[in-house]
């Protein structure tokens, strides 16, 4: 089914009205009922009824998102929760890495001690700890100098830092952030394959294919480096989307008289 982005969006926040001073447009888009004047929402197209929100010249008037721009915003808005969801949660782990690097040798001590207690629970179902991948990768870590894991936990508090500055950018739809998203995001793809080559997971395979759609989509939407004309040609297309020029290009000048 498809969606109507901009009733949906008028029906959350609110129609958009404004009052040309040039009265061959103005005509266009007032209309009187028996309830009084109503006014041709910029957004939608549906006519309102009361006083418009704005008046003055045309080119004056509010640049209002409507179809694709609306679709574009809500999409850059759901990787801009993914991204701070991510940003936290790394947030939450560099915390970790950091209070255990300060607690190294008493956390070692009770790693050991349920080890000990669990070896006869879990060799009863013949399955060996001191053989398990997993065991194994947490004994390696109690190996580290605490100067690296503080190190570790300073890299991902940047990483994080990262993650929740694109948040805020891509939900705010800035341009910059959509850069930084996409350098940002391609430069760690790399690092996701060979993750991949070491061990694969139905998590990991999502991640990097989301990432790549990620960077494939702004990069190619939002016209970045010069890609489908660039800034200019992105500019444009958005005016182009005002029911303003809508209307001046179904033959009203704007200075009609």
């Amino acid at each position: 089914m498809k969606i109507d982005w901009d009733r949906r969006t008028c029906a959350r926040k609110g129609h958009v009205t404004y009052a040309p001073d040039e009265d061959g447009l103005r005509a266009r888009l007032h209309a009187e009922t028996a309830l009084g004047g109503a006014w041709r929402c910029l957004r939608c197209g549906d006519f309102v009824l009361g006083e418009p929100h704005g008046s003055g010249p045309a080119d004056h008037a509010p640049l209002v998102p409507r179809g694709k721009v609306l679709r574009d915003l809500f999409i850059l808005r759901f990787l801009a929760i993914e991204r701070a969801v991510r940003g936290v949660f790394i947030v939450l782990v560099a915390l970790a890495v950091w209070k255990f690097s300060n607690s190294q040798d008493s956390v070692r001590r009770l790693f050991d001690e349920y080890l000990d207690v669990f070896r006869p629970v879990f060799k009863h179902f013949h399955y060996d700890l001191d053989h398990s991948p997993v065991v194994g990768t947490i004994q390696k870590t109690f190996g580290y100098k605490h100067s690296t894991l503080t190190l570790v936990a300073v890299l991902l508090l940047v990483y994080a830092l990262i993650e929740l500055v694109e948040a805020v950018g891509l939900w705010y739809a800035k341009r910059w952030a959509e850069y930084l998203t996409v350098v940002a995001t391609a430069a760690f793809l790399p690092l996701e394959i060979y993750e991949l080559t070491e061990h694969v997971s139905y998590l990991k395979i999502a991640t990097l294919v989301l990432n790549i759609l990620a960077v494939l989509y702004i990069a190619l939407a939002k016209r970045l480096f010069g890609l489908r004309g660039g800034r200019k040609a992105f500019d444009e297309e958005r005016e182009s989307a005002s029911l303003m020029e809508v209307e001046e290009s179904a033959g009203v000048p704007a200075g009609a008289a």
